[in-house]
């Protein structure tokens, strides 16, 4: 559906506007809590009182008050540079360390929907699907409960890999009503009925997704594996013979080949 390159780049430069984003709000925080003590600890000199003991006490609020905050600000930073490590272990396929980093931003910050975000994404990574599924509550709750749609096919693919097919259709089919133009949806609900032997119910939900997009290769297989399966040899090859009217890449060139091969056997 869209290019990797593209996809990369966009992805990289987002990364450097969340980091100049977030060191920036917290060195203004961090600039604030110091002027603000300053300001108080002026304020307190200035005071006439009689009872010697009342400006100690007010120094000792102040300085306490600048703890918890520098502690609070501490720990925003110690979430975000473990999401960052996190993020930086996914790109190293390193997702033990993922996973620990991940979990450690959402245990300082469980308020924050991205760190979450980067958690389901190690979690995916490592197969740990049902505890995947296990924290739909807690990101529905921060999206105020209603799901964005990539966090919905995302859970929709955990359904798919513990072969829950019947809730992987239910969500589909929610997700293209909401979105027409959604092509993952499609491939996977029709992964899901092939799954089920639904042949016909498969095939129709890979062709709605290749009138749309026709050089979706995931589809293209899809639809000649449910022919295939479904008993017709004959539409199966036909359908990896009209690859040859669009615009597909080499290794999907090869991959329709070998399908081909396999299917004349």
């Amino acid at each position: 559906m869209y290019s990797d390159r593209w996809c990369f780049l966009s992805s990289e430069r987002l990364t450097r506007v969340e980091v100049i984003r977030f060191i920036f709000w917290e060195a203004a925080k961090v600039l604030g809590l110091m002027l603000l003590g300053l300001v108080a600890c002026k304020a307190v000199a200035a005071l006439a009182v009689r009872a010697s003991w009342i400006k100690p006490a007010l120094y000792a609020l102040i300085l306490a008050l600048a703890g918890l905050g520098g502690w609070y600000a501490g720990n925003d930073v110690a979430a975000e540079v473990y999401m960052w490590s996190s993020n930086s272990n996914l790109a190293h396929g390193d997702l033990d360390k993922a996973y620990s980093n991940a979990l450690r931003a959402v245990s300082l910050r469980p308020n924050n929907l991205s760190y979450w975000h980067t958690l389901m994404q190690t979690k995916m990574r490592l197969q740990q699907l049902q505890s995947a599924l296990g924290d739909e509550p807690a990101i529905q709750a921060l999206s105020k409960g209603n799901l964005d749609e990539g966090d919905e096919y995302e859970f929709a693919l955990c359904e798919f890999f513990l072969g829950h097919y019947d809730q992987v259709v239910g969500i589909t089919l929610r997700l293209i009503r909401q979105n027409p133009a959604y092509a993952a949806p499609y491939v996977l609900q029709g992964l899901a009925y092939t799954a089920e032997k639904k042949y016909p119910e498969a095939q129709q939900s890979f062709v709605a997704v290749l009138q749309i997009f026709p050089t979706n290769q995931a589809a293209v297989e899809g639809l000649a594996r449910a022919y295939y399966l479904g008993g017709d040899r004959r539409r199966a090859l036909k359908v990896l013979d009209e690859t040859m009217k669009f615009p597909f890449a080499p290794p999907a060139r090869v991959r329709f080949e070998a399908l081909k091969g396999l299917y004349e056997q």
